[in-house]
């Protein structure tokens, strides 16, 4: 089947609801972005905690204008939001995305938000939208998104070298993960068993 454009959700799992981020998220997750503790321990290392609003909105609108990708806020069932992620590079004709923008609040770090975000995003991407990829890559010196995107049981593609230059002027090496169609069902039931 011909691969068609993710849906503006909502998505809802066990523990999260996907709705699409919208410029009324942008109060609530510059709270989020603007914990030091989400950047001081490791996880965005080429990033630093947002010390205004702007810097938030700034990040809200680079996603809204991007017309190849559907940015999400997850929430918690009850309404609370505990970040944002993305399909980014929607490509329909090559039947391919790119699950990414992926930002957590401390508090909500090892907790079943992850996994739950995860499945619903790639349940939407191959499900519903009909992909036969989806990439996931991180920053080489993200340890711990490097660690949950193995634990998902993506397929390590390569470390793309001085891929990216980090707001600090460096570059960041790219690490590369998959998961095809066909690989699908096994990473949807480890996803599965993590929620239970």
């Amino acid at each position: 089947m011909a691969s068609t454009f993710p849906s503006d959700g909502p998505l809802v799992g066990r523990v999260v609801r996907l709705e699409r981020l919208s410029e009324a998220d942008i109060d609530e997750l510059h709270q989020l972005m603007a914990d030091p503790r989400a950047f001081t321990s490791g996880a965005y290392p080429f990033e630093t905690a947002h010390t205004t609003r702007e810097q938030t909105a700034s990040f809200v609108e680079s996603r809204l204008a991007d017309s190849a990708s559907v940015p999400y806020a997850v929430r918690l069932l009850d309404g609370t939001l505990a970040g944002t992620s993305s399909l980014l590079e929607i490509d329909l004709a090559n039947e391919k995305t790119h699950i990414g923008s992926t930002f957590y609040g401390r508090d909500f770090w090892g907790t079943q938000v992850n996994p739950d975000a995860k499945l619903l995003l790639l349940g939407h991407a191959f499900d519903e939208c009909g992909f036969g990829r989806v990439k996931i890559q991180t920053d080489h010196r993200n340890e711990r998104s490097r660690a949950a995107i193995a634990r998902l049981g993506a397929t390590y593609e390569g470390t793309l070298r001085r891929d990216v230059r980090r707001l600090d002027g460096s570059w960041r090496d790219t690490v590369v993960f998959s998961v095809l169609a066909d690989e699908w069902p096994d990473v949807r039931e480890r996803l599965r068993r993590r929620l239970d």
